[in-house]
């Protein structure tokens, strides 16, 4: 019998690669990209499931997430809580809900109720995927890790298939997945992400990472993005009124730039200000969603102004002297 012959595989000129739409960038503005997958991450008792919550209610209704940053497409939440009791998980989500001035009962978030879920094991994640296909949900949270499989965290070899498993849902789905995980209790690192416990590729596998530190009553929120850009150092309160409680961006704390807020020029010298090194055109254009025709217009314009130097080998920065004191809130 010969062999059959080997079909290539698809493919497509660059230029004909389907762009996303501004509007269609964001699942929550700033906060999580659209269709991402990745980690809220944080220590123990540091309201990561509060977080995780109010993300919930806010995908599932339109309500500004953190009462600040705006959902575009609202749509059903499909939501697994592997440690907390079902009775209050709700209670959380009446509190939640009241406090955006919302009724649980008017939203779509769905509670999977088995008392365990096992990614590692083939029949259970064939009935996530079927209920996800039932469902079809915006966004997928699953709380926490730890109790979601029975592989060692440590080996890549053993945690690549679940990580895979869940992108491969994300693309078939069209929908973002969160996923809730510890870091170490002692981790000292320059990143948040590399202070996750177990293999590195958690971290790696994510599109937009959350991480929350704790100390004392201060909650700072750290948020990280493959392809946008990340922001530190939010803090968060958890405010109480009677039944209803939800964390909410300290009145301190400037909420990170919005494109709703920006214009065009400013999201360019934002994108600016952030980097620690001049940027290439093509990290740029990442940075700020942007078209390569309409950068290239707008830096030739903020060039020409000199509020942008373009060095002899076509990297981007601010004028020394601005680099430190540029403004946002000016209109341009």
């Amino acid at each position: 019998m010969k062999d059959m012959p080997i079909e290539p595989l698809p493919v497509k000129r660059a230029h004909q690669l389907q762009l996303r739409a501004e509007e269609e960038r964001w699942l929550i503005e700033s906060l999580w990209t659209s269709e991402a997958v990745g980690v809220l991450g944080g220590q123990p008792k540091c309201c990561k499931t509060f977080l995780a919550l109010d993300i919930a209610v806010s995908v599932a209704s339109g309500a500004p997430c953190l009462g600040q940053f705006s959902v575009r497409s609202p749509g059903p939440v499909l939501m697994f809580p592997a440690e907390d009791a079902l009775e209050d998980v709700r209670c959380r989500l009446e509190g939640i809900c009241a406090a955006a001035g919302k009724r649980l009962e008017d939203i779509p978030i769905h509670v999977i109720t088995v008392p365990r879920l096992y990614l590692d094991q083939d029949r259970q994640r064939r009935q996530l995927a079927a209920t996800v296909e039932s469902l079809h949900p915006r966004l997928l949270i699953l709380d926490p890790f730890i109790r979601l499989h029975s592989v060692d965290e440590n080996h890549a070899c053993e945690i690549a298939p679940i990580l895979s498993f869940l992108r491969d849902l994300q693309r078939r789905f069209h929908m973002a997945v969160l996923l809730i995980h510890h870091t170490r209790k002692a981790a000292r690192k320059d990143r948040p992400g590399q202070a996750l416990r177990g293999s590195s590729d958690l971290h790696g596998w994510g599109d937009s990472n959350l991480y929350l530190h704790r100390s004392d009553n201060h909650i700072q929120l750290s948020v990280e993005h493959r392809a946008a850009a990340s922001h530190n150092g939010l803090s968060l309160q958890l405010h109480e009124n009677g039944s209803a409680a939800a964390l909410r961006l300290c009145d301190e704390t400037p909420p990170p730039p919005s494109s709703e807020r920006q214009s065009p020029h400013q999201r360019i010298l934002h994108a600016l200000s952030q980097a620690s090194d001049p940027l290439p055109m093509s990290e740029l254009r990442s940075l700020c969603s942007m078209r390569t025709s309409t950068l290239c217009s707008l830096l030739r314009d903020l060039t020409q102004q000199n509020r942008v130097r373009r060095s002899e080998h076509g990297l981007y920065s601010l004028p020394k002297a601005s680099s430190t004191s540029v403004s946002l809130s000016l209109p341009l």
